[in-house]
């Protein structure tokens, strides 16, 4: 997995706005301009917050492309949660889980 290609590729979408035309005019040129996997283009893409959350994506870039797909920050969190159910814990990153979904840490 390209982890680092993926959140830079987010970072630039987030802050240029030449990137965010390109991404919305020829994304699949764009995207081949970054090093990244199947599963990470795809879930770029088609917008996938939940599966870019679960590949290890870091909540504050994936909270600006949210709302440049039209998601409300209510669908936002939700996306995240339901990327956990649909693809299992957060494989990498600072959000990585090291237990199950149902399980409570700390006693919480």
């Amino acid at each position: 997995m390209s982890l680092y290609a993926t959140q830079k590729f987010l970072y630039h979408l987030n802050r240029d706005a030449s990137v965010q035309r390109r991404y919305r005019e020829d994304r699949t040129q764009l995207l081949q301009e970054y090093a990244l996997n199947d599963e990470e283009r795809t879930a770029i893409d088609i917008g996938d917050i939940g599966k870019l959350y679960v590949l290890g994506c870091n909540g504050q870039l994936l909270m600006h492309f949210a709302p440049l797909l039209g998601i409300a920050w209510a669908d936002y969190l939700e996306a995240m949660r339901e990327g956990v159910r649909k693809y299992g814990p957060v494989r990498a990153g600072i959000y990585a889980m090291t237990t199950g979904i149902d399980e409570k840490v700390a006693g919480v």
